[in-house]
């Protein structure tokens, strides 16, 4: 998944991977979201800081994903 810092300055998520701006990127499981959350990671990547409710909405993702996953296995 990736997370871009706009122009702007604002962080989101950038569900198309073709917004301009700085990304990151994580990957779709709520573990690694959670680590990366956890580490900072996303923001020292982005040098910026990283929104709660965007923070919620990757790890909606990642959990959507997640299942997803399970229920095409």
């Amino acid at each position: 998944m990736r997370v871009v810092r706009t122009p702007e300055g604002t962080v989101e998520v950038d569900p198309t991977g073709k917004k301009a701006g700085r990304g990151a990127y994580v990957c779709r499981s709520v573990s690694c979201v959670q680590k990366a959350l956890k580490a900072n990671k996303l923001e020292r990547s982005l040098k910026a800081s990283l929104p709660a409710d965007t923070a919620q909405e990757l790890l909606r993702l990642a959990a959507q994903a997640e299942e997803e996953e399970v229920t095409r296995s």
